[in-house]
């Protein structure tokens, strides 16, 4: 029995007593558990169309809650109960809705139909703009010069240009299907809503009751961080976006772009994507405009300059400020990866969810460089 002891204690120090190699045993253990969760995922599926049929009430509903709350908020520091607040916000916001939908709904409903029917169009003029420019006596030596074949060319462009046209068309058909989801994620948004913004501020206590308690001070001070990350970037993206769709707004009405209502909604609407949204907005309105003469183009280009110069040295710095702490590069990769893994909805919640995800590796790697013996320089002792 004496000559085991050795044996057994040098185990216990390099396996038991040794953090990181518990670590990877733990590693270990969650990869098995995945992969057997992965060989029975039908068992699972009544779970996933649960998650897919809330995900998207879910979103809007925190995505207004973001908005609302600190109005809320204001309101019950003043002496106003909660609920009486919150359903006098309710009712301001069903009369702006109102307003929205008896003034501007029906133009833009006619210029949405107009952009529609005539974009086939403009894609036949462009088509054509472009053959007159092959045909010109200057693009002629240009050509000669870069040893270009015109038909080949004018065939890609052509093909290209037909490509987008179906896409384009393909997903309008996708986006009716997807309508209806839509609509029942609008009628539930209120009532999920309500009781957020209600009893929001109690969900973090229930939620850190269900850990042990010596970890509880520490989860709730993550999921605060979590909450000013999400809260920050939410508030700050949707008013960038209003600022620039209304600023782009009255440049197009200045220069008399059609469709200049529409236009702008969309820049508004994808300029929540960071970096990649103007690149995405710019294109209707490039089209609208080389359609409508060169001089419009220019026009145009020259206002979406002057809207991007405004909101990238004034609007986003003071609005949006350094709160994430994010490298651009990085959101980019990390805006292509979510768009290929989950589509519009992972470009879209790409950000905020890396940012959560970012707060909280940062502390789990906090939590295991205070406990590994790794990372502890000579002369210090473990607490």
């Amino acid at each position: 029995m004496d000559q085991g002891k050795p044996g057994t204690e040098r185990f216990k120090k390099l396996f038991l007593n040794n953090k990181f190699v518990l670590f990877l045993l733990g590693l270990l253990l969650l990869g098995l558990n995945i992969m057997v969760l992965t060989k029975i995922s039908f068992i699972f599926t009544p779970v996933i169309v649960l998650l897919k049929t809330l995900l998207l009430p879910v979103i809007l509903a925190g995505i207004v809650y973001y908005l609302m709350n600190p109005i809320v908020d204001y309101l019950d520091k003043k002496g106003v109960k909660r609920v009486y607040s919150i359903i006098l916000l309710f009712l301001v916001v069903a009369g702006l809705i109102t307003v929205l939908l008896v003034a501007v709904i029906p133009f833009l409903n006619n210029q949405v139909t107009g952009l529609v029917q005539n974009l086939p169009k403009y894609f036949e003029q462009l088509r054509d703009n472009f053959d007159q420019i092959m045909e010109s006596g200057s693009f002629a030596q240009v050509q000669e010069w870069l040893n270009l074949n015109p038909s080949e060319l004018t065939g890609n462009i052509t093909e290209r240009a037909t490509s987008v046209l179906n896409s384009f068309m393909n997903s309008i058909g996708s986006f009716v299907g997807a309508l209806k989801e839509v609509v029942l994620a609008i009628i539930t948004l209120p009532f999920i809503l309500f009781y957020l913004l209600k009893d929001g501020k109690l969900l973090p206590k229930k939620i850190v009751g269900f850990f042990p308690p010596r970890i509880q001070p520490q989860t709730l001070g993550i999921m605060a961080e979590m909450n000013n990350q999400i809260s920050s970037y939410i508030r700050g993206q949707i008013i960038v976006s209003f600022c620039i769709g209304t600023l782009l707004y009255i440049g197009y009405l200045i220069i008399g772009l059609e469709y200049s209502l529409v236009l702008a909604l969309v820049a508004a609407c994808t300029a929540i994507i960071p970096y990649l949204g103007p690149a995405i907005a710019i294109t209707p309105a490039l089209i609208v405009a080389a359609v409508t003469s060169p001089v419009m183009l220019l026009k145009m280009i020259v206002i979406w300059t002057i809207v991007q110069l405004i909101e990238g040295k004034f609007i986003s710095p003071q609005i949006m400020g350094k709160s994430l702490q994010i490298h651009p590069i990085t959101i980019i990769f990390v805006i292509l990866t979510a768009g290929n893994l989950f589509g519009v909805v992972g470009i879209i919640l790409a950000v905020p969810g890396y940012a959560v995800l970012k707060v909280f590796a940062t502390h789990m790697f906090e939590w295991f460089t205070a406990r590994s013996s790794l990372y502890q320089t000579e002369g210090t002792t473990k607490e």
